[in-house]
């Protein structure tokens, strides 16, 4: 078991000041401290809290296994510091460098402790790199996941906005689509479309597909879909833009849209839900 023997962590208490030093001038070489998108204080703060902690844990915990318990609330700040450098914008690099960079001023106090104990020197700088190296990967996978469920959340957002509702008349909503049309867009799709249906008491419900590149098997089933879902709200469906390219496609695959109406443009759409309606639109004289 690699762990830190009692007098390291003694020297480390007692030479804080210095070890935070030349921790500070490690991140200085990697540029972190030049960086306008954290400040020097909280660095420095980020320093000396993790620092305590580090000493805390490594007290009571092999420090070549950090999955313990005893490493609880390192870990935590590890979590806590990653998810932070994601949302400012940093990559993994610069964020596991804030570790790696405590590496070399351990190394140097732990060589003036143990200058006359070969042996020892060599065990604590074994336990000191097994520690880095375990704390700076558990950083790097923290940040990983910081940035995939940043991005997944962007995701949701630019999902949500690229499909947005609108009420073209009274009864009447349009939904205009753009891009390609898979099965997570479509559960946004039928989602937002459905709460505005029963929010607006809407009969009429155009979907339109001018912006759909193209219109396979797979992109005809979620289309069906979305129908079907309008339909058991009570409301119409109305397919627009239909251009010539998509409806040889159609004909092509031999796909059946079962009775959908269909129409070449959205004015062509408003026009029928606006008769449905009993209303036409007629020109000034």
């Amino acid at each position: 078991m690699a762990a830190l023997q009692q007098s390291t962590l003694d020297a480390i208490r007692q030479q804080e000041a210095a070890l935070l030093a030349g921790w500070s001038a490690s991140l200085a070489n990697t540029g972190a401290n030049r960086d306008a998108r954290i400040s020097a204080q909280e660095l420095e703060q980020q320093t000396r809290q993790f620092l305590a902690l580090l000493t805390a844990s490594a007290g009571t915990a092999d420090a070549s296994n950090i999955s313990g318990p005893e490493w609880a609330d390192a870990r935590r700040f590890l979590e806590d510091l990653s998810r932070s450098r994601a949302l400012q914008g940093f990559d993994s690099q610069h964020t596991a460098s804030f570790i790696f960079s405590l590496k070399h001023p351990l190394f140097e106090l732990v060589q003036k402790q143990f200058a006359n104990d070969a042996q020892a020197l060599a065990t604590q700088v074994w336990a000191i790199t097994e520690l880095i190296d375990g704390l700076g990967l558990y950083t790097i996978r923290a940040f990983q996941k910081s940035r995939e469920d940043i991005i997944a959340r962007q995701q949701e957002e630019l999902l949500e906005l690229s499909t947005p509702v609108v009420k073209l008349w009274d009864g009447v909503l349009a939904l205009p689509m753009i891009g390609t049309l898979d099965s997570q867009r479509t559960q946004v799709v039928m989602e937002s479309l459905l709460q505005r249906i029963v929010e607006t008491g809407s009969e009429t419900a155009i979907i339109d597909i001018t912006g759909v590149p193209t219109v396979d098997t797979l992109v005809a089933q979620h289309l069906l879909k979305t129908v079907t879902a309008i339909r058991l709200m009570g409301a119409d469906a109305i397919i627009s833009g239909v251009r010539p390219q998509i409806a040889q496609t159609i004909v092509h695959l031999g796909l059946d849209l079962q009775g959908i109406v269909t129409k070449a443009n959205l004015a062509d759409a408003l026009a029928l839900a606006l008769k449905r309606q009993g209303m036409t639109i007629t020109r000034k004289p």
